[in-house]
């Protein structure tokens, strides 16, 4: 393994800990080989049911609702005329706690969302308007080549298969793109400083 200096960001963490060091991380990572390849079999034979009978993610849930609720309707009414008990259902609600919780949750993100846009159109960050300019670049790019529950689908399997490749190939790919990295703020800096001169000799 390389020094800190050599990993992306100088993390000195593995890439298990950063997934958070649990179960879900053992998944991604294939630690639990049954379940990760349950999950990505899963995944593609849906999207091959979507693409050969031509359904949506809307019509399947709705399909599935439909059928899960006419059981337990008809369940409910069968058990009342054949004195049999009723289906084992909880009584789903949003506690006062939890509403609470999820809404300052939300503000704390949009807040920062807006504080970064509004930094970006000040023009206090470059860096960061480059980062999110090719951000919305590259989903504008990947939402013209497919639609979202190809996305979806295709996410998944990214999810399942990058963090595997990264963690087993991670001292060659954190040295590339630490060099590439290295690269593009040199040319960075020329960019910068060549068009501090060219408004130097304008004024």
């Amino acid at each position: 393994m390389g020094s800190s200096s050599d990993k992306l960001f100088n993390r000195e963490r593995t890439i298990h800990e950063i997934l958070g060091g649990n179960i879900v991380a053992d998944v991604m990572l294939w630690r639990k080989k049954n379940v990760s390849v349950g999950i990505v079999t899963v995944t593609i034979a849906s999207w091959m049911v979507f693409e050969a009978f031509a359904y949506t993610i809307f019509t399947l849930l709705s399909s599935v609702l439909l059928l899960l609720l006419s059981i337990l309707f008809l369940w409910s009414k069968s058990a009342s005329i054949l004195n049999r008990p009723s289906p084992p259902l909880l009584e789903f609600q949003i506690s006062e706690a939890m509403a609470e919780e999820a809404s300052i949750w939300l503000r704390i993100h949009v807040n920062k969302l807006l504080q970064v846009s509004y930094d970006i159109a000040m023009g206090r960050d470059s860096e960061l308007y480059i980062k999110v300019a090719i951000s919305l670049f590259l989903i504008s790019l990947i939402g013209s080549l497919m639609d979202f529950q190809t996305l979806c689908h295709t996410s998944v399997l990214v999810v399942m298969t990058v963090p595997a490749f990264y963690e087993r190939y991670e001292d060659y790919i954190d040295g590339s793109i630490v060099f590439i990295c290295n690269k593009a703020k040199e040319l960075y800096l020329r960019f910068e400083i060549l068009a501090f001169s060219e408004n130097k000799k304008l004024c």
